[in-house]
């Protein structure tokens, strides 16, 4: 089983890289590893009743992700070989699905209808997969940036660097009467200073003056304060200050977030709110950001440029209401109301051309295919076999040339979505990156107040050509074969969908309270209906993305928190019971989940209320849980999880309908299997590398696992026990579990676990060291003498990873230790990298699992006690444990072969 299991998983070690994504022969081996399991499947089945219709050897099951969300889970199954479907009641996710796993592999094959590739290509290259929509999509999005630059040009001039420019910066006279071509303007918002002396004074509002901190490059803004005025300058070089630059006009240490830069006043929260609700609140344009020789180049504000972004007048507009409440949402407060507040006037403009844009691309696309259509119809007739241009649109099942074009514009709106997301008053600029960040780094919508506006029509990050490229590799990459079997995306919701029944279902759920999807949607929702309203018209027949049937627990949508989440466990177990009525019985319904909340107190302990409510409604929906696995999916650059101890990992549960006959448990039966299979399994965990910030959720799997064996859990009054008092039980054995564990460290580790506990790294005193050394049987001379204390005037402290020798050989060690281990091995996994530390591992052998424990342990002090920073050492060196095992163990191979 062990060698069969470690096959199968390196076909997905395989699978998951990314540059094997378009790898036919490695998708191959996995998509017959599939067609095996289910022949497996078909011969178990032979007698079932139902087995001609439902075990049909010649067809694999399809598959079904009911909260299909951004289409990953689909998109997977179908490269995988199987037929995908997905559903979701927002209709944002709907068109995304449509646009991964519906669209492509209906025009699998076919080259590109647009006259510059047909006369280039002239019929000979051959189109796999959608790398002909793929270059239809960037030739009339080409096509598009060029039509719009003609119309809006002028609201985009380019910049010149005048010889006054020049004169003051050194590093400009190479520029100098160059026009440049504009990457972004950076605006600061204003508001009339408080003070009554200066009431006129629109003073800015800028949390960072940094435009770009890479070293030896660096750049800031220098605002000159001139009499009642004042005046902004682009400097280069490092700032004689850099806190107070990089501080902006924020007051440091105080409640107040501004200071009037001309007075000096402060200015509070509520005086800015009010005067964002009073439109008082303007922009002023702070520096301009443009494409040098190979660099970017900061330039000073100028009138032109400030006149050119006033000068724009849209002719529509997004003015549907933001709501009053919801998750992630802080602009309301400072007066933008509406979905078009949070554009400027020129972006609104920009956005607006590009939507009207798409309707003359399609049409021109549909012409183009039109054309190509006609020929291919004079080729069939004489071979006669015509039967018609299919004329249908795509929303009514059609393949023709009005559906090519209705496909072409799908991925063009979808361009004008990121366009939106990178082209908003709320977009900040990155100095580190020095380029415009969207807005969308995490799901809500803050306030921001120095802003950046990217050039739409340039060719820098953030411009149309960019997003237009990047969406075309995107689905072509994603659909690189024409084997691949049609799919299908629909709008319902999880409660009364029917795509589930008798397929393979796995699905990510809605996370309780932590997102709120469809108030967020609404954001791209307004530009794709105005786009695609025509197209899709099924989708888009709202003026809002559906709410009230969403399933997370909002309480501004249900009066109170108890409502929101009774709410969300009445959905949640009627969209679970439909899985489990649904479902093919002969695989199992897998669930990702992963989000941390903050914990609550209860009479019952501590519980964590989503995870709670999300897995009452599994259980009863009727679903038995039969296994459970981390999986690192999150990315640990991503915004949320920057220096914070965010979950890394969806928790994977593997869930069967409860067998009919399933009997009751008594509290105590309960507790002695729990106490029974709880421990191994967190060894498990352990051993595969879960990491110390997902220990505690993970163990809610296995622990689980044995609660839903039976029908109910009772205690001695016959009361139904709550999965929150089964959460309680199973943290108090994982807290138990990890502390005997400490059991197996030597007396030199014991002492360093309790002194650590206490001080860390820092010193104490001499007298308490020696007395807590006699309770560990050891002394402090001994903890000297193993290299893991220092001892100097009467104190003592721990050594740190990188104060350990790095000639440290844990072979002729006399006194070796486990605190040792593990210490080395983060000196070296930080300083030299994951090969180094895995051969030292090598090296240390049958104490590594000892070492893992420790590390486990360590982790758990320092999350305890907030010290981020040192935690993460511990994390990294469990996270990497799988990788260090694995080196540990072909370079012990490698040293057998030369012996």
């Amino acid at each position: 089983q062990a060698r069969e299991r470690e096959r199968l998983f390196a076909i997905l070690r395989n699978l998951v890289k990314w540059e094997n994504t378009t790898n036919e022969a490695i998708l191959e081996v996995a998509r017959e590893e599939i067609r095996k399991s289910w022949e497996r499947t078909c011969a178990d089945n032979a007698d079932h009743p139902r087995a001609a219709e439902l075990f049909d050897l010649e067809h694999l099951p399809a598959f079904h992700d009911p909260f299909a969300g951004g289409g990953a889970i689909p998109l997977e199954a179908q490269r995988l070989g199987l037929e995908a479907h997905a559903s979701d009641l927002n209709p944002v996710a709907v068109l995304i699905n449509k646009a991964m796993i519906e669209i492509p592999p209906k025009f699998a094959g076919r080259p590109p209808v647009n006259p510059e590739s047909r006369q280039r290509a002239l019929g000979a290259k051959q189109w796999k997969g959608a790398a002909g929509l793929a270059e239809d999509v960037r030739y009339y999005g080409q096509w598009m940036r060029d039509e719009a630059e003609r119309r809006i040009g002028h609201l985009y001039p380019k910049v010149r660097v005048t010889e006054e420019m020049a004169a003051e910066r050194p590093d400009l006279e190479r520029y100098a009467g160059r026009e440049l071509t504009v990457i972004a303007w950076l605006w600061a918002r204003t508001v009339h200073s408080p003070n009554p002396a200066f009431a006129e004074v629109e003073v800015p509002l800028v949390s960072n003056f940094m435009l770009s901190t890479k070293k030896g490059k660096e750049a800031w803004v220098e605002p000159i304060v001139e009499g009642r005025g004042y005046r902004f300058k682009v400097r280069v070089g490092p700032p004689p200050d850099a806190e107070v630059t990089k501080r902006g006009t924020k007051t440091a240490g105080s409640g107040s977030p501004f200071r009037c830069l001309v007075s000096g006043v402060p200015m509070p929260f509520e005086y800015l709110r009010s005067e964002g609700r009073a439109g008082r609140m303007s922009a002023r344009l702070m520096a301009i950001v443009a494409e040098g020789d190979r660099s970017r180049v900061y330039l000073p504000p100028t009138a032109e440029h400030e006149a050119a972004a006033l000068a724009a007048a849209p002719k529509w507009r997004p003015d549907s209401a933001l709501p009053e409440k919801a998750l992630g949402f802080r602009v309301q407060q400072y007066g933008m109301t509406q979905w078009a507040d949070l554009f400027t006037e020129r972006q609104l403009t920009a956005l607006t051309t590009l939507s009207d844009l798409v309707g003359d691309a399609r049409a021109k696309a549909h012409q183009d295919a039109i054309s190509v259509e006609r020929e291919r119809e004079r080729e069939r007739e004489r071979e006669r076999e015509t039967g018609g241009v299919d004329s249908r649109p795509l929303h009514d099942g059609g393949a023709g040339p009005a559906a090519y074009a209705d496909a072409v514009s799908a991925y063009l709106a979808f361009a004008i979505s990121k366009q939106a997301d990178a082209a908003n008053s709320l977009c900040r600029w990155g100095p580190t990156v020095q380029c415009v960040l969207q807005l969308f780094g995490r799901q809500s919508i803050p306030m921001v107040w120095d802003h950046a506006e990217g050039n739409p029509i340039g060719s820098a990050s953030g411009s149309w050509s960019v997003f237009v490229d990047g969406i075309a590799k995107t689905f072509a990459k994603g659909l690189s074969s024409d084997s691949v079997l049609p799919g299908r995306a629909v709008a319902a919701t999880a409660e009364t969908q029917t795509e589930s029944d008798n397929r393979v279902v796995s699905t990510d759920p809605p996370y309780y309270d932590n997102i709120g999807y469809a108030d967020i949607s609404d954001f791209f929702y307004v530009w794709l209906r105005r786009t695609l309203g025509s197209t899709f018209p099924a989708l888009f027949s709202t003026l809002a993305v559906p709410k009230t049937e969403e399933l997370i627990a909002t309480p501004y949508r249900h009066d109170s928190r108890n409502a929101a989440e009774r709410f969300f466990l009445k959905g949640m177990t009627q969209a679970m019971r439909r899985l489990a009525e649904q479902a093919n019985a002969s695989f199992p319904v897998s669930i990702y989940y992963a989000f941390k909340q903050s914990e609550s107190k209860s009479d019952i302990g501590i519980v964590r209320t989503g995870w709670e409510t999300f897995l009452d409604a599994v259980i009863s929906a009727g679903l038995s849980i039969t296994g459970t696995w981390p999986m690192r999916t999150e990315r640990t650059s991503r915004l949320v999880g920057m220096d914070t101890n965010a979950l890394a990992s969806s928790i994977v549960l593997v869930c069967r309908q409860r067998p009919a006959d399933a009997r009751p448990a008594s509290w105590g039966e309960f507790r002695n299997a729990l106490q029974s299979d709880l421990p191994p399994a967190l060894v498990e965990l352990q051993k595969a590398g879960t990491a110390p910030v997902d220990l505690a959720q993970a163990a809610i799997g296995p622990g689980m696992a044995v609660f839903t064996r039976w029908a109910g859990v009772f205690d001695q009054d016959g009361e139904k026990i709550t999965v929150g008092q089964a959460l309680a039980l199973i943290n108090d054995i994982l807290d138990r579990t990890l502390a005997e564990q400490e059991g197996d460290f030597d007396p030199d580790t014991r002492w360093a676990l309790a002194w650590f506990t206490e001080h860390h790294f820092d010193e104490g005193e001499y007298g308490i060291a020696e007395t807590l050394s006699k309770a560990k049987n050891t002394s402090v001379a001994g903890l000297v003498e193993a290299g893991i204390l220092r001892s100097r005037g009467g104190r003592v402290r721990l050594l740190r990873p990188e104060e350990l020798p790095e000639d440290w050989d844990p072979w002729t060690d006399r006194r070796l230790t486990v605190w040792e281990m593990v210490h080395h091995l983060v000196r070296v996994l930080e300083g030299e990298g994951e090969i180094a530390a895995g051969r030292l591992l090598r090296r240390i052998g049958g104490g590594g699992e000892t070492a893992r424990a420790l590390a486990h342990s360590l982790y758990g002090i320092c999350d305890r006690q907030k010290r981020t920073a040192e935690a993460h050492l511990y994390n990294s060196l469990v996270i990497s444990w799988p990788e260090l095992t694995r080196i540990a163990r072909e370079d012990h191979g490698r040293q057998q072969r030369l012996v």
